[in-house]
């Protein structure tokens, strides 16, 4: 448990401090939105959502991608919007 996180959990992923964007921050699916969670300011950034049915979500870079039962989307941190 990081910040009362669960990083085990496949609706939470971690940044990376240097992988490129939102290094540090938890990234987490709750109620159908995608959220950014800063442990420095303790804020809760909401990022996406009325995304239903997240079976996983993964971080790679600027890159978080959200997958769901038939497909995926890829979101872009720095665009601040879904890229494919």
């Amino acid at each position: 448990m990081t910040h009362g996180f669960d990083l085990n959990s496949a609706l939470v992923c971690e940044g990376i401090v240097g992988d490129g964007c939102g290094g540090g921050r938890i990234f987490f699916v709750e109620e159908e939105k995608l959220f950014a969670y800063d442990p420095l300011t303790q804020e809760r950034i909401e990022l996406l959502k009325d995304i239903e049915n997240v079976q996983k979500i993964s971080k790679k870079g600027c890159d978080i991608t959200i997958e769901f039962l038939d497909r995926s989307i890829i979101f872009n941190l720095s665009l601040l919007k879904v890229i494919s």
